[in-house]
Formats: structure tokens, sequence, C-alpha cells
């Protein structure tokens, strides 16, 4: 039995998952406060780059839909810590994709804040994909961007990683890597509270029936406290490297 393919959803607007409502936060004049605000674990060498990514990629939300993070608020409790706790799971010196990368997250936070991995990104919307390049450019950043969809970059070259936040749900997100676990180790997957109902789907839709999922970690979003989780997807018969 072949895998069935979920159903088209419209690209107008990205993927996101719905969080809980905000509790007030103070106001930040500086990234560097609302790192420390909400102890966020960043290298004081690396707290100008990131700044220096949080204003490009701002710039060009101007003109582009590339985030809805416009604060650094939401920047350090989203972007950076979903980073972060994704970052924990990702061994040394590893070729690590992001797939459809949109602004730049988490590819270029983790390019930043970890120089030992080398991080590709994809993304299929042109314009996106030219935004990030620049930006890539701008930071001068060793980050390898391709315009174009994971399932075309996965024909051409092999990963160890893949990581994906804020895409698609997980059955389509299969659904598009079903042919190509040949290309990558393991899939890393950034999910929100509806992810059992998410992997449910997969496993009726027959996405599942050759792979291991497993819920590396759970953690709390600052200023939402909404459960976040990371999901690790590789081949059965594989064994997954130690923790």
């Amino acid at each position: 039995m072949t895998a069935e393919q979920p159903e088209q959803q419209s690209t107008d607007q990205p993927y996101q998952e719905p969080v809980p409502a905000e509790t007030p936060q103070p106001d930040f004049e500086t990234l560097q406060q609302a790192l420390q605000h909400f102890d966020c674990p960043v290298e004081p060498a690396q707290v100008e780059p990131l700044d220096r990514y949080r204003q490009q990629l701002w710039k060009w939300n101007e003109s582009l839909n590339l985030t809805r993070h416009t604060t650094l608020e939401k920047f350090v409790t989203r972007d950076v810590v979903d980073s972060l706790e994704l970052s924990k799971w990702i061994d040394r010196g590893q070729r690590v994709l992001d797939v459809g990368t949109g602004g730049g997250v988490p590819g270029l936070i983790l390019a930043i804040c970890r120089a030992d991995l080398r991080i590709s990104v994809c993304e299929s919307t042109q314009k996106k994909a030219r935004a990030v390049q620049a930006i890539v450019e701008q930071l001068k950043l060793p980050v390898q961007v391709h315009a174009c969809r994971a399932e075309e970059l996965l024909q051409l070259q092999t990963f160890d990683t893949l990581v994906a936040r804020a895409v698609a749900p997980i059955p389509k997100l299969l659904y598009w890597l079903d042919l190509h676990w040949d290309a990558f180790d393991q899939l890393l997957l950034i999910k929100g509270r509806a992810w059992t109902k998410e992997r449910a789907d997969a496993r009726h839709r027959g996405l599942l029936k050759k792979l291991e999922v497993r819920k590396q970690a759970t953690y709390l979003t600052p200023a939402t406290q909404a459960e976040s989780v990371i999901l690790k997807l590789w081949r059965k018969g594989l064994t997954p490297e130690e923790d």
C-alpha cells in the first residue's frame, strides 16, 4: 500500500501552529535585555550577529511575509529559543538542512550559534530564498541557500540531519520526504501541542510504516508557557545514535 497523499493546503500564508495568548512582557530596548530577561543561553560573542540577523530579517519583512515575530520578545522566545532547543540534539560537525526555512529560522540562527555545523537551507518561494541569500551575504555566514524544494535538493545531496519548524503538518511533510530517506539520517521537527493528532493522521495514511518516531524533548515557550516538542524520526532498521 502506498502512502496516501495529504489534502492540498493553501500556500498563501506560511503554516503556523496555534499558540496560547501571551502574558504581557516588559518592553525591551535591546536584544541583550530580552535574552537576559528570558534566561536565554546565548554566548556573548553571538549576541551581535544575532541582532544583525534580526535587523535584516525585519527589514526584509517590510516587503515580504517572512515572519510574524516582529518584537524582541517574540524573536527571543520563539525564534532563538526554538533554535537553541533544536541545537541540543544535533551532533558536532553534522551536515544540516533546514527544510522550508522561510526567513531563515532555524537555519541561520543555528549557523550563528553552532559554528561547527555545516548548514544549508532551502526555500521554494523564490522571493524568500533571494531575501535569505541577501541576509547570508550581508552577515557573511557560511550557509548554502537553495531556492528549491527539499525533495529536489535531496536527489542531488545528502545530509546528516534535516530540521523543520512551522513548515507543514507532519503527514504533509512526510509525504514530501517519503522517497528520500536514503539521503539523510534523521529528521528533527519542532511541533506544538497538536503533534499527537498529526502523528496519528500520518500513521493512518501509512506514512510511518518504515519510520521510527521518538519524542526527543519537551519544553515550555517563555511568555506563553506553550508546550513545544522536538520529534526525531529515522528509518526503521537503523540504530539511532546514543544521546
